[in-house]
């Protein structure tokens, strides 16, 4: 083995033994949740919301930092939306974490229960997974919103967070850590491993025994990565190629406000609109106010001939292709395809949707109800904007992401999906026959 070979080899142990510490230091901390009250546990999220807002100008600071090396680096709009941090933001982090204090704890929740013929009683209780690690790109919300997740749930939680957000999360957890040891509970709970890079990531992905559940959140390549290399459990989280679909009944009013929010309200996000599809029978009558309200909003329309030719002047449009169907922008982009009839409209959802989110605007009420049974993603809405796939729209609290999956957990991830169960059993001198 050559010198540089030797090198490496020492290095990446290092790296292992260093993040394998981390979990150990998470499982041990992990115990002194698994008795906590939900008193103890929200008085904690209070402090560490308190702690946030009292920390803002150091935040921010921090977080400046960052998006100024990713605007050097050419990163795009929709990610430096997603990584950027100011003072309304960081309260709204911080309201996320009261919000979870006044959620009730899933710690406990009997989900079913039983007495047998022979006199077992038998109960299935929620119980904390342990060690949740995560493995995000540029949100340092999330930072906040799984170790607020984590902590209610009775779990501690390892951080991996990317580079991009590398000053904002290691302030951050650095206060939410100091927020808990005044607290009394153990900073472990709470541990980021951004200082070992992407080594750091990969021995977390094999920390199995340690970490009882890993959940990536970001883009296409680094969930297929986590899927494709963990030996710890996944929950996987889904690229948001998300649609609308505006029936030959909807109203016109209706679809330019449902398509506008669903696209521009937050362009970087996995529950933003990607592709647009319009019953023909509704086309002439819909989509030009459709197609210039989203021109007045800056977005590029990416159409098929039949759309393109409805597009108001001045409005920039470029041809569709099959890529075009396939892509998550997170930017000011969106599809455009007339379709025939519902039928085409599904089998256009089926052949290119992520999973994560479609939406119909109809005043049908058969329209609804099939696109509703026919559409396996993990939300469909009716009349309503795709951006309302959320943890906290849907009153879960803060979410640690939107499972396109379905083993588990599926759609925003809050408290509950972050337990297990156990089956307790009480006998009176039982044994089996």
């Amino acid at each position: 083995m050559t010198q540089t070979a030797e090198k490496t080899s020492a290095t990446s142990a290092d790296v292992t033994e260093a993040v394998l510490a981390v979990a150990r230091r998470a499982k041990t901390a992990s115990r002194s949740l698994a008795t906590a009250t939900r008193a103890t546990k929200d008085a904690a999220l209070l402090a560490l919301a308190d702690a946030l807002v009292d920390a803002t100008p150091e935040i921010v600071a921090a977080n400046a930092e960052d998006l100024e090396r990713g605007r050097e680096a050419g990163t795009s709009p929709g990610l430096l939306d997603r990584l950027a941090l100011d003072p309304a933001r960081i309260a709204g982090i911080a309201d996320a974490l009261r919000e979870l204090a006044a959620l009730p704890d899933p710690v406990g929740e009997v989900v079913r229960g039983s007495t047998l013929p022979n006199g077992l009683r038998l109960r299935q209780v929620r119980v904390p997974m342990g060690v949740v690690g995560m493995i995000y790109e540029a949100r340092p919300n999330v930072t906040v919103d799984a170790a607020g997740l984590a902590l209610k749930s009775g779990n501690a939680v390892i951080l991996r967070g990317g580079s991009a957000a590398a000053r904002s999360n290691e302030v951050i957890v650095d206060v939410l850590g100091r927020a808990l040891a005044a607290r009394g509970l153990p900073q472990d709970l709470v541990q980021s491993i951004d200082a070992h890079g992407r080594p750091g990531g990969v021995a977390l992905m094999h920390a199995r025994g340690l970490v009882d559940v890993l959940v990536p959140r970001g883009g296409a390549d680094l969930i297929r990565t986590v899927v494709q290399e963990s030996t710890v459990p996944v929950i996987e989280t889904g690229v948001g190629n998300c649609h609308v679909f505006v029936d030959e009944s909807a109203d016109t009013a209706t679809a330019v406000e449902i398509v506008l929010n669903s696209k521009t309200h937050r362009v970087g996000v996995c529950n933003a609109a990607e592709t647009l599809l319009v019953h023909a029978d509704a086309a002439e009558r819909v989509l030009p106010a459709v197609l210039a309200a989203l021109g007045s909003a800056g977005v590029t329309l990416h159409a098929d001939d039949a759309a393109a030719r409805l597009a108001p002047e001045g409005v920039e449009v470029v041809p569709a292709t099959d890529e075009d169907w396939a892509t998550e922008y997170l930017s000011l982009d969106i599809a455009v395809r007339v379709v025939d009839d519902l039928d085409e409209a599904l089998e256009h959802i089926r052949t290119w949707s992520s999973g994560h989110t479609e939406a119909i605007v109809t005043r049908d009420l058969a329209s609804s109800e099939r696109f509703v049974a026919e559409l396996d993603s993990a939300a469909v809405m009716v009349n309503a904007s795709t951006r309302f796939t959320d943890g906290g729209q849907f009153g879960l609290g803060a979410e640690i992401g939107i499972s396109t999956q379905k083993l588990h957990a599926r759609g925003p991830m809050g408290l509950g999906e972050l337990t297990t169960t156990k089956w307790i059993v009480n006998g009176d001198g039982h044994v089996r026959p």
